[in-house]
């Protein structure tokens, strides 16, 4: 079969990915791709460390910032979700940045989407160990267990078990990731939302620390205090809408594949930021933004502010919280090895790697190979960073918002050139075709091109430099430095993919009937 050809499974009648790779199709509907993109982005892990930061540039308009950081983000998943109804394929931003711009630039959209989440990945089982040892000491009412977390070889132990657990849930089938992911993912909402209501019945009552009357004003973006807080806000957005794009590189494996990927994305995007509208407004509320014992502006708390409120909002309860946040960190450890694996499947099955990354499991239908080396990479990353330094590893996922930026940015300007001949077809073409993914790509451009000019002061981030360069920018450039000398290798050994004979660019699209 031709690999720009589209294929079908015959026994389901679903059509799959540009190119048939043996996942299972038809495995995922609408809801399990919502549950699962939730889940990757981790909405408890992700706000209860970012709120803190937030609240301390833009006070009460955190709402405001919210809503103006989503924008890129929302922009970004038009592109993905027109591109997905054309092409329904694992490699999602890979396949997609080859046919519209070739293997070389595609090669390197693939490979920005797989630093990123083993970055991710590294770093949500390292959260998780911490967050594992912070409940056992609430449950025992003994904080010293707590500390147990940051005892470099247990914190590396416990780390590696949690991500042979991941491992094993995300070889098997995509029905068993499923199963796991209901449980995690709707225990961790309701917990949340439960923190939420129960924060605001507390203002409204008068019982809060720092009770606030909400006011509407704060989701006016135009009433944040300086641009720096504009600025601060588009760059949370990177990291906590982060992660939706996952349920498009389950494509091939989903019911109605040019169109269940797409709603589920975009669905995924509005329930997250209704959970942190709801979550922003409840606990400014209660506790305020002021940098008292309890505000949300205190640095003492700023780091984990879901365990510092859990207390005062939940009472006996508080250990839920934890626990909330734990299962965040762990659902989306399991979730985000979805899309590098998937990633890595599609560019061994095209040729961009080698032919091990396409074996797909016998049994479970799932990427066996690319799951494991995966797992094994993010492993190993995680073990040398947290031995060699604390420091070295929080600098690693400060360079993840360039990673971010990188790919996503890519990806959305491969739509607007893929549909270039039919950007002017209808309003529908004109909007979600050219002027969404654009304005949303250039945003992505902007803030790359401030974080690189940003990283290089060593003061950004933990102060660490090498030969005088910030090591966050030392390490962002690294690893796309590192990406394309890995891409001239593959080039010399596998030129028939560079050659366009695997996997070529594709004529851009012209009237299509939509």
């Amino acid at each position: 079969m031709s690999s720009t050809s589209r294929a079908t499974e015959p026994e389901s009648g679903v059509t799959t990915g540009i190119s048939t790779k043996g996942l299972k199709a038809g495995a995922v509907g609408v809801l399990g791709a919502v549950v699962i993109g939730v889940s990757t982005i981790a909405p408890a892990y992700t706000l209860t460390a970012s709120l803190g930061p937030t609240v301390a540039v833009a006070g009460t308009q955190v709402p405001a910032i919210i809503l103006v950081g989503f924008i890129p983000m929302l922009l970004t998943a038009f592109g993905y979700r027109e591109l997905n109804r054309v092409m329904p394929d694992s490699g999602t931003s890979f396949t997609w940045g080859v046919r519209a711009f070739g293997p070389w630039i595609g090669w390197m959209t693939g490979w920005g989407l797989i630093a990123a989440t083993v970055i991710v990945l590294s770093n949500l089982a390292g959260i998780a160990v911490e967050f594992l040892f912070l409940l056992i000491a609430q449950l025992t009412g003994n904080p010293g267990i707590a500390d147990l977390a940051f005892n470099p070889i247990i914190n590396v132990v416990v780390c590696l078990l949690f991500m042979l657990a991941a491992t094993l849930v995300s070889y098997r089938d995509m029905q068993t990731t499923q199963k796991v992911q209901y449980v995690l993912v709707t225990f961790q909402v309701v917990v949340l939302v439960v923190f939420a209501v129960v924060a605001l019945i507390k203002a409204v009552s008068g019982e809060a620390p720092e009770p606030t009357p909400f006011s509407w004003s704060w989701f006016n973006p135009f009433e944040v205090p300086t641009f720096s807080a504009f600025a601060a806000g588009l760059s949370l957005s990177i990291f906590i809408f982060w992660g939706w794009d996952v349920v498009l590189t389950m494509n091939e494996e989903t019911k109605d594949p040019d169109k269940t990927p797409g709603r589920a994305a975009m669905l995924t995007v509005v329930v997250v930021v209704s959970l942190y509208l709801l979550l922003s407004i409840g606990l400014i509320m209660f506790a305020g933004v002021g940098a008292g014992a309890l505000g949300l502006a205190n640095e003492d708390i700023s780091a984990n502010v879901f365990f510092a409120l859990s207390d005062p909002v939940l009472g006996p309860l508080a250990f839920l919280v934890s626990l909330a946040v734990l299962s965040s960190s762990a659902a989306s450890l399991q979730s985000t090895a979805v899309g590098p694996s998937r990633t890595l499947l599609a560019m061994g099955h095209y040729g961009a790697l080698p032919k091990k990354f396409a074996k797909v499991s016998p049994r479970f239908f799932t990427p066996g190979y690319a799951t494991i080396v995966s797992a094994v990479i993010a492993s190993a990353f995680y073990a040398v960073m947290r031995l060699l330094s604390e420091n070295v590893l929080t600098d690693t996922i400060l360079s993840l918002g360039m990673m971010i930026c990188f790919y996503y940015g890519l990806t959305a300007f491969a739509c607007v050139w893929y549909f270039r001949k039919q950007w002017f077809d209808s309003a529908r073409s004109f909007f979600f075709t050219f002027l969404f993914p654009l304005v949303g790509g250039a945003i992505l451009a902007v803030l790359f091109v401030t974080t690189l000019i940003d990283s290089m002061d060593p003061e950004y981030g933990s102060g660490s430099n090498i030969g005088g360069l910030g090591l966050v920018f030392v390490l962002g450039v690294g690893i796309i430095v590192a990406g394309i000398a890995i891409m001239i290798w593959q080039a010399i050994r596998r030129p028939a993919f560079f050659r366009g004979e695997t996997l070529s660019m594709d004529a851009p699209p012209s009237r299509r009937r939509r």
